[in-house]
């Protein structure tokens, strides 16, 4: 019985990282189509997106499975639950990524070549943060996580110049009005995507040292 769990265990873990690779080409793609002004990257991404949630499904109902049916010791237990918040995040993420490429293919279709602002270098840091938490839980490596939790305020102040630069460049020139709202809209969802991907390494913490460091209140 043992053996049964440890296998089913590991095959849900393996499931996530299916699932979180997925997610991380949808960010890429989401980002290169709208750094490269690219339609098909974005429909891409809009169509993976039931991908996603198909493997949402599958894995909460794999957690169900193993908690109603085993016993799990406390370590397996804490796997179990990061396992099923991730999953959500994960899930989530997904939903932000497809929002971006709309945003992508908004931008495409007004014909307005809008100054990205900081979304080159939001995008650059959002991409680091994720492959950093994913690789953070396939490695289970509590230090790699907290790489990614140093980096989220990187994000939340490019994302505050960002609403300050829209503001200027709107009263410059209110023809941008649309091209600047969808560049704030994907600078949101890029805020979002580092908070929600600061939620998986906090989750890699707290299986492999039982520690919760949610809202960066770790003790030395």
């Amino acid at each position: 019985m043992e053996r049964h769990f440890q296998r089913d265990l590991e095959n849900l873990k393996i499931d996530v990282i299916k699932m979180g690779s997925i997610v991380e080409q949808n960010i890429i793609d989401a980002l290169d189509a709208v750094l490269k002004q690219n339609k098909e990257l974005a429909k891409k991404v809009i169509a993976s997106d039931g991908r996603v949630n198909s493997f949402e499904i599958q894995i909460d109902n794999g957690v169900v499975d193993l908690l109603a049916l085993q016993q799990p010791v406390a370590s397996d237990l804490r796997l179990i639950l990061a396992i099923q918040k991730i999953n959500n995040d994960l899930e989530r993420i997904g939903d932000h990524a497809v929002n971006i490429a709309e945003s992508a293919l908004a931008i495409i279709e007004s014909k307005q070549n809008e100054t990205l602002l900081e979304i080159p270098n939001m995008a650059a840091i959002a991409k680091e943060m994720f492959q950093q938490a994913l690789d953070s839980f396939i490695h289970l490596h509590p230090q790699q996580a907290r790489l990614v939790l140093e980096s989220d305020d990187r994000i939340d102040t490019l994302n505050r110049s960002m609403i300050s630069e829209v503001v200027s460049l709107i009263k410059t020139d209110q023809r941008s009005t649309e091209g600047c709202l969808q560049l704030l809209r994907i600078s949101r969802n890029l805020e979002r995507i580092a908070d929600l991907t600061t939620n998986i390494a906090e989750e890699v913490i707290f299986h492999t040292e039982a520690r919760v460091v949610k809202h960066h209140a770790e003790e030395g």
